[in-house]
């Protein structure tokens, strides 16, 4: 597979998780693991979970590298309990893992297919064998072997099977990290056999040093970045990288001409979704447009007196659009609809700018009602 490929677990346009060891904005997470790393109640599966995006995966990592890199216990000279998870650069075991060279570490994520040059759609069971296949060779050193599964929301029922009678009988020193963005959607047998830890969204000082770190300087634009990204890095990067700030200050700028919206804009709009290289443009458009059309359903339905704008007088815009309950209730149902003709449409490749056009029109027509 060729260097440039995007692997299933790395954001396009951030370093590989693996690489970060500063994790900002999850220290109750990571304190809960090294209390039972040191109270030596360590579980042998864990699942990491929360919004897609917030750094579950470079906190699996974290982890990976900490355990890995602790000397055996038991010892003549044993050194006192660690305070942090926190482990040089310069850590041999940090080397290797950057290098994805350590024996100790075991990766399992959608695969790349050499026949259509494209990653599959799930973890497939020959991923988890590959798994089970590790557990069962003995660490060179008598110490851990660690697997980090990334995300695990994404193996097929095959590898979930698969990954169950892991968990049933796991070997002794191993550690099962899932990186889980829908737990809902893994085998309840299998997150009865984890323990949990749980991260939340960032808050504005984290979201911003956490951007800073991957490089994303977005002083300006912090505020819209943070409410639509709803406190996601990954997220975040999406949202600068296709300068989604800029776009959804003209959708809210368009929604607020209803029910007559000017059709030269909305034609714009729609050509600007058209091309191989409007792809991304394409994805954020159908995608902020659902979050503005949500947005207008939640602010009917709540009412709210204090209400954090995303765009410059979207309160006024969303307080003419929906003033009470009742249209509240029209914008979920668009939403609804939406949500599952833009899913059919970019299934049978529908052309983008019908689509958008369609979305627009109908949405002219909802505000008329």
């Amino acid at each position: 597979m060729s260097d440039d490929i995007q692997y299933s677990d790395q954001q396009a346009g951030a370093c590989h998780p693996r690489h970060t060891y500063t994790l900002h904005g999850h220290d109750a997470p990571q304190a809960d693991f090294l209390n039972a790393y040191n109270s030596d109640r360590l579980h042998h599966a864990w699942m990491i979970t929360g919004p897609k995006g917030i750094g579950k995966a470079t906190l699996a990592w974290k982890i990976a590298r900490f355990l890995l890199a602790q000397p055996e216990k038991g010892g003549m000279f044993d050194e006192a309990a660690p305070t942090t998870l926190d482990v040089s650069p310069d850590h041999p075991v940090s080397r290797r893992i950057d290098a994805m060279g350590e024996p100790g570490l075991y990766l399992a994520r959608r695969p790349w297919d050499e026949k259509t040059k494209k990653l599959k759609q799930n973890i497939t069971v020959d991923e988890i064998r590959k798994l089970k296949s590790f557990f069962t060779l003995s660490a060179a050193d008598g110490g851990w072997r660690v697997a980090i599964i990334d995300a695990a929301d994404e193996m097929n029922t095959a590898a979930a099977n698969a990954l169950l009678k892991v968990l049933e009988e796991p070997p002794a020193k191993v550690l099962i990290l899932l990186v889980s963005h829908q737990p809902s959607r893994l085998l309840p047998t299998i997150r009865s056999r984890c323990r949990t830890l749980r991260c939340n969204a960032l808050q504005p000082n984290d979201l911003r040093a956490a951007l800073a770190q991957s490089g994303f300087e977005t002083q300006s634009e912090l505020q819209t970045v943070g409410i639509l990204a709803d406190g996601s890095v990954g997220a975040s990067i999406d949202l600068i990288s296709s300068e989604g700030a800029n776009l959804y200050r003209s959708i809210v700028e368009l929604a607020g001409q209803a029910p007559r919206m000017d059709r030269q804009t909305m034609q714009s709009m729609a050509d600007a979704c058209v091309g191989k290289n409007a792809v991304e443009r394409y994805a954020m458009t159908l995608r902020l447009y659902a979050q503005f059309i949500a947005r207008l359903a939640k602010f009917g339905a709540l009412q709210p007196s204090d209400f954090s704008e995303a765009a410059q007088g979207e309160a006024l815009i969303l307080s003419k659009l929906a003033p009470n309950i009742q249209s509240a209730r029209k914008w979920a149902d668009l939403l609804q609809q939406t949500t599952s003709r833009t899913t059919h449409a970019r299934a049978v490749n529908l052309d983008p700018s019908s689509v958008i056009l369609d979305m627009l029109l109908t949405f002219e027509e909802t505000a008329r009602v």
